[in-house]
């Protein structure tokens, strides 16, 4: 974890959403980018251990189906964190505390029967082998995702849009207040089949949080012009274990990075 605490601590100020937290930003001609999910990488090779993970629930090993996965969902060995703006949470990943969440993952087969469209979904490989970062869908509903894959925005089956073999209901980490789902769906919809050079949001997550809350952070190309004039200061909380707690202040003095310096580390 000692790398992973690494890249999260060293996270600039133009990583962090500026924005006000309260309702929809109109504005788009000023965009930043907000997303926070350094902290997956260096496990994905070891999740497929059994020493990084437990499973909770209760029932007896049988065919893999979706009642059977609602029962036995997994615990992952992972960094939680969470990230402030003056003394106001805008995002959290842990699993204690006044920000806490259900951090488990499920079978993708047990998801749709946890899911209502609109919901955003983080999917993830379990396995002994290195494999991708966590990728960031819409739900729509029928075991559909709306995503951004492979450079195109695109419509897929869950079971089989190669995104993880198992995954979690995300809607909660961001503490920005969400578009009602009909429109959550509209927006996801609304890209379908845009590919490179139409797209303006770097990743699956960005894409995916901007279609449930409509703020110009999550769109690429303009980090410093959300982060100029702002005056209050941005900080990460690390929950480490025996409820310990690291917090880093986020300094300005290197506003020059962008988005893609927090892709890189993932």
């Amino acid at each position: 974890m000692g790398n992973q605490l690494d890249r999260i601590t060293h996270l600039n100020y133009s990583e962090l959403p500026t924005g006000d937290p309260s309702g929809i930003e109109k504005d788009e001609l000023r965009v930043g980018v907000a997303y926070f999910f350094s902290d997956e990488e260096e496990d994905l090779d070891e999740r497929g251990q059994p020493e990084k993970y437990s499973v909770k629930g209760s029932g007896s090993p049988g065919q893999e189906t979706p009642t059977h996965h609602l029962h036995h969902q997994l615990v992952l060995n992972e960094t939680q964190f969470s990230a402030f703006r003056g003394q106001e949470c805008i995002f959290s990943k842990v699993s204690s505390g006044p920000q806490a969440g259900d951090l488990s993952v499920y079978s993708v087969s047990a998801l749709p029967a946890l899911c209502k469209p609109g919901d955003l979904l983080e999917l993830l490989y379990l396995g002994p082998s290195e494999q991708p970062p966590p990728h960031w869908a819409v739900y729509v509903g029928s075991g559909q995702i709306i995503h951004l894959h492979q450079g195109q925005i695109r419509q897929d089956s869950l079971y089989e849009a190669a995104a993880g073999n198992v995954g979690r209901v995300v809607n909660s980490w961001y503490r920005f207040r969400p578009l009602v789902a009909e429109l959550v769906v509209q927006n996801a919809c609304g890209h379908l089949g845009l590919k490179s050079d139409e797209i303006c949001w770097t990743n699956s997550e960005s894409f995916a949080a901007w279609c449930r809350f409509g703020k110009r952070e999550f769109k690429a190309g303009g980090e410093l012009q959300a982060a100029a004039g702002t005056q209050q200061q941005y900080y990460l909380k690390i929950h480490l274990a025996e409820n310990k707690v690291h917090t880093h202040l986020l300094s300005t003095d290197e506003m020059g990075h962008s988005s893609v310096r927090l892709l890189n580390m993932v």
